[in-house]
């Protein structure tokens, strides 16, 4: 299968990302894209990734386009460097997809590339080459300047006092998340690096993996056990029994620290932000791109607005220059993992409290997610079309009351009258989302319900039910 484009970036198996396919979309890129007049360049840990990399920065160079070389670096320590320079970016990374493939993400002078540039991007593929050879420079002080930050705004005492582990694995934030919690005053223990890749998804960790997290906390008298994805845009934290506190949990936490007014997050993420009734929120379809639209959109409305976003991931978004412990945090519009672990941990350790105890503040809304791989986009078209129509019978055999309301902004995401608290609006009712995935064969189901067996349950029972309609 060819190599698949969006505004996510370029991504595919090892062996068909090859040099020439790499320099082609590097010069779309820099032919549809403002470069600022440079190019800085950074990797994961993959082992394909220095050659990769290397391909990026030669077809750069030939253009004409300077490249400052950051090396093996975080994804938005990367963005922060191209942004404050008022230069483009490309990141080699397949994020948390398995070894044998990768990836490169675009970045333009003012932040992660639009729908209007993935198009642009593509049109411009099929350049030929030119025969420049412009400078390369060292940018390896931009993962430092990226701790930097994050120790200004906490301060040496932040997370004092706490013992954190770290799960190094294979991500490229392994050494800076170490310094800056250890910077922050956190007692912190290394586990599990891993000398080869491991493809590490922050959002569907295995039962293996949960086991292995409440392990290292009993054993090591842990805090809190974090970590990211390969390229650390996404976090994952987990409290002192090892129990991962999901993305979208972590989103409304931050934003409250930060004292943001408006939140802007996919439709997919967890209500409790809603019932919380601190900010307002704004949904939007799923993808970075569309809650970057949304809080450009506010702010041009009030350059002052105080306004994040975040994902159901967890990666966070800073819209506006906020104030933490210790001093200002610059705005940072993409992806982050470090401030969706840094913020909580802060947090809970002023308040004299765990991690479990300060997500337990939250309104008590539980998401589960998983997907059908195979599903061409047709089947899935006519499937949802069908639902929509009559949803009824579907939702009967889930056991489930009647259509309390429906929200079609990215898929069909049907709240229904649930088993408890039947029609109390964010009480007992529950939450079907069904949608087809945007680059894959895929048939995406995202559930939410009042605890995290009954949000379990009724995934598995949708996933079922969803599968035997599609087959049908």
């Amino acid at each position: 299968m060819a190599p698949k484009f969006g505004t996510s970036g370029l991504r595919g198996l090892v062996v068909e990302l090859t040099p020439g396919l790499v320099a082609d979309y590097t010069r779309a890129f820099l032919a549809a894209v403002p470069s600022g007049g440079g190019l800085w360049l950074g990797r994961d840990l993959r082992e394909s990734s220095p050659a990769i990399a290397d391909a990026v920065r030669d077809a750069a160079r030939a253009e004409g386009v300077p490249v400052t070389d950051c090396g093996a670096l975080p994804t938005p320590a990367l963005a922060l460097a191209a942004l404050r320079a008022g230069q483009a970016a490309v990141m080699v990374t397949g994020s948390h997809i398995p070894a044998d493939r990768n990836g490169l993400k675009f970045y333009a002078p003012s932040g992660e590339i639009t729908k209007a540039d993935e198009a642009a991007i593509l049109a411009a593929l099929g350049r030929a080459p030119a025969r420049g050879a412009a400078p390369v420079g060292d940018g390896t002080a931009a993962a430092a300047e990226y701790v930097a930050r994050y120790v200004r705004a906490f301060g040496p005492g932040a997370l004092s006092g706490l013992r954190i582990g770290v799960w190094e694995h294979s991500s490229v934030a392994r050494e800076v998340l170490a310094r800056v919690l250890a910077a922050t005053g956190a007692e912190v223990v290394a586990l599990g690096r891993s000398d080869s890749f491991v493809p590490v998804d922050t959002e569907a960790v295995g039962a293996g993996t949960r086991d292995r997290l409440a392990d290292w906390a009993a054993r090591h008298g842990l805090d809190a056990v974090v970590s990211t994805d390969g390229d650390a845009d996404r976090p994952m934290l987990a409290d002192a029994s090892g129990r991962i506190v999901p993305g979208d949990l972590l989103g409304p936490l931050v934003a409250g620290f930060l004292g943001a007014e408006i939140v802007v997050t996919p439709v997919s993420s967890n209500t409790a932000v809603d019932l919380a009734g601190a900010c307002r929120v704004i949904r939007t379809r799923i993808g970075s791109p569309f809650v970057i639209a949304a809080m450009e959109e506010v702010l041009a409305q009030d350059p002052g607005a105080k306004v994040a976003g975040y994902e159901a991931n967890g990666g966070f978004l800073l819209g506006f220059e906020a104030m933490g412990p210790a001093g200002p945090l610059a705005p940072l519009m993409t992806r982050d993992s470090l401030l969706p672990i840094l913020a909580p941990l802060a947090a809970a350790r002023a308040q004299g409290i765990g991690i479990a105890e300060l997500a337990a503040r939250l309104p008590g809304r539980f998401t589960a997610s998983d997907r059908l791989q195979g599903i061409e986009a047709g089947r899935s078209a006519a499937f949802l079309a069908r639902l929509g129509a009559d949803p009824g019978g579907f939702l009967a055999r889930l056991g489930l009351g009647a259509e309390v309301a429906r929200d079609e902004t990215d898929g069909l995401r049907l709240h229904v009258a649930g088993q408890e608290g039947a029609g109390q609006e964010g009480a007992g009712d529950e939450i079907v989302h069904l949608r087809p995935s945007g680059n894959a064969p895929e048939f995406r189901v995202y559930v939410e319900a009042a605890s995290p067996a009954r949000a379990e349950a009724l995934l598995a029972q949708a996933l079922e039910r969803v599968a035997q309609a599609l087959e049908g």
